[in-house]
């Protein structure tokens, strides 16, 4: 605060307190104390900046603003703020509230090194309507700000949701969502940031766990605390919670999220593991969720909120008997139906007529099976007081009698939500009888029984590879794609934006595969899951980029659901791929497996019951949906969701023990597909061709800005060269021709040339007064000087030769430039260089002593300057060892050689053979 100037010369200036408002009384606005006044209230602190004696200075007097987490009597301002550590499998995790998002149901900041997750709970003040399905609303999200840089779009912000992050919110919605009350209907809202990542401890557990917490303390009525943890298989031993470097060698990765008493939802993938090891994993990290889950319980009954249990609202109980007695028997058969629409339509048609009568007619209470009859008063007047009798049927009520009356009964009305909440309830536990009671299902097979299978290959002529697969009223479309990296996927996270995915799948689910309308848009993140998860299934089974350098794009798209439409991509998939060619390890096969967890209820000894390959309403109705994807001996990935308070250990063993046959099965009839697999590369399919040069030629082939290698694809005609700094360089063509081109310019570009090679049918390209430019191999060049045209003497090449000519060669010196310079009278007889040679005519120089080193001065270098002198290997002057020169006689010239009886030499790896 600065004084007024006309009072700062003359008299100290006046300051005036800051005084809190009455409306500033909320701990949402802490107030800022330094000590105690005169009249016992605490004001902020003032520091004076007074001028010095004589100064014309402005005084200056102004408000210091002390620590806002400390008061004066040394109390945080943060009263509700705590901090506490739980045990995190091997390690433990810092757990803050109160600190921040204050105004939130709940707020929590969990630390795991120097990764930081904060997540937040936020509930509707009033209730949404009713419905089947709980208002759950879950956004992960993974901040760039958390290591340091930002997005790499045109807004440099965070935008669209990630698949990565659909997948974590996923993780975080699914294990949640069973410990939820029925009934509730406040919207509730879970928010959840990486604010920082070490790029060791990986984001995604921690948020689950982070998300429990926030929950936990928060108003949110859960049942039970829950949280997650990792599990990885290295060097033979479990790990829990490894870091993303120790990740990198790990035989497995298990997500396992439960409470301390259930297993709520597992994800992960293998190499192949055996389901005992599975199990063993599920158990190592299931005692570790124990442990951080009575963390959790305590810490919520010390600092959680009071639950809001009194916002549960739940149909009336009566409903339940009024549904069934009206649509009872009519449900029980439709049921039974086996298609899908129809039975989906019988079932519609009397939810219709239930929902009518019990919400628009009112629903008429039977009065002799339920005795409504009312009393109605009946005044009499007793005559005779010493004689009376009490009719047969009445009360004696003293003076006066009350015959009863029957009247007409009111209809009872309900509302239409809870109408459609119980007929969906009363529609699964007829389901689940029929299931316990006759060991039947809707479709009249056994628990473990497999619906029909068939299978074809090929459908699409021009795609590389293609499968139908069809698994009862399941039907995948499978097609794949080869490409070269340009086709990778780019992957944009917290990692780190160089990398790509070479392998990819994407599930695409249409409204017309179960016969509905609805919305064709960007992917779902139920479109997101499935086709992560096939595609974790099938990622083990490729080869790696060495032995096939393809990029591989997986499309399955969904022309019928029944359920399981995730594992019928994957069978799909591996069929579509074998028909492209690609030489997959082995085949694997998936399968859904669902429970029917109280048996009690409807007769049973109470044991859950295990189904294999579950429909849509046995997924809609059951109490778990476990997909489980292998082969015979082991499985590449899993995924089991539970809609109950969870499963043990014994039950999951048995579902794959029971899934293991069932994919076994399902193989068998993968095996049968007619047509077959192709099992080789599509006349449509590019090629690819890896071959290795020297990692010091890499930016040589590159060249300034690209150039060389452009040049290089438009001179030969291919679709891409991508070279990697280790020197390897991937050649993609539609054609052979192509392709050999190519490769014969880069291992050309890039050879190493040895004095002494010998290059077979060379073309010439180019002439100069000294001597001629020789192509020994595509993109590379070498002067043949005129001396070492031809035994004889010439005055100029062309006397010997023209450009286009073909002729054979020796390397007899490379310079220090790298340089080449070729002989063709090297590679003559020895009787014809042996032969005296004329003197050439002069006038000046004469020869000297036969044998004597001689130098030899062109005398056209002014010419030779101005035609390509950057070509000539040692400059304007070649010193040349000679026997003897002598001046040739008439048109005696060397014969051209055009021997055709070896070939040209063949290039490996960027070295040239010579045979």
């Amino acid at each position: 605060m600065l004084t007024s100037p006309s009072n700062a010369l003359h008299s100290t200036p006046h300051f005036w307190p800051i005084r809190r408002s009455r409306f500033c009384r909320s701990r949402n606005f802490p107030r800022f104390h330094s000590g105690q006044t005169s009249g016992g209230g605490k004001l902020c602190s003032l520091s004076l900046l007074s001028a010095r004696s004589g100064s014309s200075r402005f005084s200056v007097r102004a408000l210091v603003r002390p620590d806002d987490s400390v008061v004066g009597d040394g109390t945080l301002a943060f009263p509700d703020h705590i901090s506490v550590k739980i045990p995190f499998g091997n390690r433990e995790i810092l757990v803050e509230s109160g600190l921040m998002g204050r105004q939130a149901s709940s707020a929590v900041t969990v630390t795991d090194g120097e990764t930081i997750v904060y997540t937040s709970v936020c509930l509707a003040d009033v209730p949404s309507e009713p419905s089947d399905f709980l208002p759950l609303y879950v956004h992960y999200q993974e901040r760039f700000s958390a290591v340091g840089r930002t997005s790499g779009g045109f807004f440099k912000r965070e935008g669209r949701t990630k698949d990565h992050e659909v997948l974590i919110c996923r993780l975080i919605d699914r294990p949640l969502r069973p410990t939820m009350p029925k009934g509730f209907y406040h919207e509730t809202q879970i928010l959840s940031w990486v604010l920082s990542y070490d790029g060791l401890h990986a984001p995604d557990a921690l948020a689950v766990t982070s998300a429990g917490i926030a929950v936990a303390l928060s108003e949110v009525p859960n049942s039970k605390a829950v949280a997650a943890v990792r599990v990885g298989l290295i060097g033979g031993e479990f790990i829990v919670n490894p870091t993303v470097k120790e990740m990198e060698e790990s035989q497995l990765d298990l997500f396992l999220a439960g409470t301390d008493t259930a297993i709520l939802t597992i994800e992960g993938y293998s190499n192949f593991l055996p389901e005992e090891m599975l199990v063993q994993a599920v158990k190592v990290g299931q005692d570790a969720v124990q442990a951080t889950c009575t963390a959790i319980e305590a810490l919520a009954k010390k600092h959680g909120k009071a639950k809001m249990l009194d916002a549960i609202r739940l149909p009336p109980p009566e409903l339940y008997k009024h549904v069934k007695e009206l649509a009872g028997e009519e449900l029980t058969k439709a049921l039974q139906i086996k298609s899908k629409i129809p039975r989906r339509k019988a079932i519609s048609s009397l939810e219709e007529k239930v929902i009518t009568i019990l919400t628009e007619k009112g629903y008429v209470i039977d009065e002799e099976a339920f005795g409504t009859t009312e009393a109605q008063p009946d005044l009499l007047e007793d005559e005779d007081e010493d004689e009376e009798v009490v009719p047969e049927g009445e009360v004696d009520q003293g003076d006066v009698h009350i015959r009863p009356i029957p009247r007409k009964p009111i209809p009872l009305l309900f509302s239409e939500v809870d109408v459609k909440l119980v007929f969906k309830e009363v529609s699964s536990k007829i389901l689940r009888r029929r299931i316990v009671e006759g060991g039947k299902r809707s479709d009249g097979r056994t628990l473990d029984g497999i619906r029909p299978i068939n299978s074809r290959c090929g459908l699409l002529p021009r795609a590389h590879g293609s499968s139908l697969f069809t698994r009862g009223e399941t039907q995948a479309l499978a097609v794949v794609t080869l490409g070269d990296k340009q086709m990778a996927q780019r992957i944009d996270n917290l990692e780190g934006s160089d990398e790509y995915k070479r392998f990819y799948l994407q599930y695409t689910f249409p409204p017309s595969s179960v016969g509905e309308v609805g919305r064709i848009g960007a992917p779902s993140r139920r479109e997101v899951g499935h086709g992560t998860l096939a595609e974790r299934a099938l990622e083990t089974i490729l080869p790696n980029d060495g032995d096939f350098p393809y990029t591989i794009r997986v499309e399955s798209t969904i022309t019928e659901s029944n359920g399981s439409s995730s594992m019928a991509s994957v069978c799909g998939g591996c069929l579509a791929l074998q028909d492209a060619g690609v030489p997959v390890k082995c085949s694997v096969a998936g399968i859904a497996m669902g429970m029917v967890w109280d048996t009690k209820e409807f007769g049973g000894d109470g044991s859950p019951l295990i189904l294999s390959d579950i429909t849509g309403a046995e997924d809609a109705s059951g109490d778990m949906d476990f997909k489980v994807a292998g082969n015979e001996d082991g499985v590449t990935a899993f995924q089991m969701d539970i809609k109950v308070g969870g499963i043990t250990l014994e039950i999951m063993e048995k579902a794959l023990i029971q899934a293991k046959a069932g994919r076994r099965h399902i193989l068998a009839e993968m095996a049968k597909s007619s047509p077959p697999p192709m099992l080789s590369l599509s006349k449509y399919a590019p090629l690819i061709h890896v071959m290795k040069v020297h990692p010091s030629k890499v930016y040589f082939l590159i060249g300034s800005g690209g150039k060389k290698v452009k040049s290089i694809i438009e001179e030969s005609g291919v679709e891409a060269i991508d070279m990697q700094d280790d020197g390897t360089v991937k050649i993609m063509a539609n054609d052979v021709a192509s392709l050999e081109r190519a490769k014969s310019i880069i291992s050309g570009l890039t050879m190493v040339p040895s004095v002494g090679d010998i290059y077979r049918n060379c073309e010439i390209k180019s002439m100069a007064p000294y001597g001629a430019f020789v192509e020994i191999a595509p993109g590379r060049e070498g002067l043949c000087h005129i001396s070492e045209l031809s035994a004889e003497w010439l005055a100029k090449p062309e006397d010997a030769y023209k450009v286009g000519d073909r002729i054979d060669v020796k390397l007899i010196e490379v310079n220090e430039k790298g340089q080449l310079r070729l002989s063709v009278r090297a590679l003559l007889p020895e009787s014809e260089t042996d032969k005296d040679s004329q003197k050439p005519p002069s006038t000046g120089d004469s020869t000297k002593d036969k044998g004597s080193p001689r130098k030899y001065v062109n005398p056209s270098s002014k010419d030779r300057a101005s035609t390509g002198a950057s070509k000539v290997a040692s400059g304007d002057e070649l010193v040349l060892k000679k026997k003897d020169v002598r001046r040739t006689s008439g048109g005696d010239k060397p014969t051209k050689s055009n021997s055709n009886e070896e070939e040209r030499s063949s290039l490996v790896n960027g070295e040239a053979t010579i045979s």
